[in-house]
């Protein structure tokens, strides 16, 4: 047999690494992790987003090297064998396992928080919900990855509208507010305003790193070298621009105490900007975009996680059954469920903080990893 066999198809172009890396990114961070950032830290949220996105385009210019230098599944966990040693590597993968189901638990949430009042659902159901969506996207990601990119080009371009709506219509209100809702700038709830800021700024960090999973699909991207480095920045600017006139937009109409005094608004953080004011409409759209974004997150997390999981058993760190492709389609099945049951696990917790907390806490580490391995780069495979 083969190494061919053995690898998966490139069947991703710019346009789909792209949209791959928005969906990832646009999603708990804007309609979640915002509203987590600015109850914590105050209007001062605008500082921590433009912080970590700081922070991140670091980060992307490391994985994009990494990426193009190293184009195959398993991103940093390959990166940290490759160009560190195994127990960087091994670390990096159960970090970015742990780390990344964890998000995909909160998306799952999200979705099932703005989903379960458009139909008249309690908050109880809220975990039921959410299991249930990640079983249909670990179905959709056993299906292939060119029926997921196609998903996942429609989700996004729904996200984007919604989003851009709510800007283009909710900045008249937001101005309309004057200097109430901005003051004082920095959170007085906490002892230390400076400790708020750089909390707010590690939860935001974690919603911009959604550009990894381009990285992780290093392997089913067409010509790596040139596409990934390109669709990692282009994903990062976008997402920060989004981030920062969206949070503003939220803080100008509804201020950040709603979000700390009502920590079960965290997740439905637009659409209570939206209710506020007093636009059925405007707060529809906001809920459909929501939806939307929650689900493409969770499908590119499943994808990004299952390629990880195929590299680890492919190095025998877990059992090698996951590193396994169907014959068929070429597809990592057992690692695809694998990742299902995991996330799964976690979205029955219920609690979008403690999930998301738990998600920023190991993301950091993975990308510490991942910055050491870029340091390790040959000068001749740096961009």
């Amino acid at each position: 047999m083969n190494e061919s066999s053995h690898r998966l198809s490139r069947d991703l172009g710019i346009g789909g690494a792209i949209m791959m890396g928005l969906g990832s990114m646009v999603g708990t961070g804007v309609f979640v992790s915002i509203g987590i950032a600015a109850g914590v830290a105050g209007p001062s949220v605008l500082l921590a987003i433009a912080l970590a996105a700081l922070v991140a385009t670091c980060n992307a210019l490391s994985s994009a090297q990494l990426a193009a230098s190293h184009p195959v599944s398993g991103g940093t966990y390959e990166y940290g064998y490759r160009y560190l040693n195994p127990r960087l590597g091994l670390t990096a993968g159960w970090m970015f396992l742990c780390a990344k189901s964890a998000s995909a638990a909160t998306a799952a949430l999200g979705f099932a928080g703005y989903a379960l009042p458009m139909a008249g659902g309690g908050a109880a159901a809220m975990p039921w919900v959410a299991m249930g969506s990640v079983l249909f996207f670990t179905l959709l990601v056993l299906a292939g990855i060119k029926r997921s990119s196609w998903v996942n080009i429609a989700i996004v371009s729904v996200t984007l509208a919604a989003l851009g709506g709510f800007i283009l219509f909710g900045s008249p209100s937001a101005f309309a507010t004057g200097s109430s809702n901005w003051t004082p700038f920095f959170s007085d709830r906490e002892e230390s305003p400076a400790s708020a800021f750089l909390y707010a700024s590690a939860l935001m960090f974690v919603a911009f790193t959604g550009y990894g999973r381009i990285a992780t699909l290093g392997e089913e991207v067409r010509e790596p070298h040139r596409t990934i480095p390109r669709a990692i920045i282009v994903t990062v600017a976008v997402t920060a621009a989004l981030y920062i006139c969206v949070a503003a937009v939220v803080v100008g109409i509804v201020g950040t105490a709603v979000f700390a005094d009502a920590p079960d608004r965290q997740a439905t953080t637009l659409q209570t900007a939206a209710t506020a004011m007093g636009s059925r409409s405007l707060a529809l759209l906001v809920a459909i975009g929501a939806i939307t974004a929650m689900l493409g997150v969770l499908l590119n997390l499943i994808l990004g996680l299952s390629r990880v999981v195929l590299a680890m058993g492919r190095r025998g760190d877990i059992p090698p059954v996951f590193g396994r492709l169907t014959e068929a389609e070429k597809e990592p099945a057992s690692a695809v469920i694998l990742v299902g049951v995991l996330v799964t696990g976690l979205a029955a917790i219920g609690s979008v903080e403690t999930v998301w907390a738990f998600s920023a806490f190991t993301v950091l580490i993975y990308y510490a990893i991942s910055n050491l391995a870029a340091l390790r780069l040959p000068d001749d495979q740096r961009l």
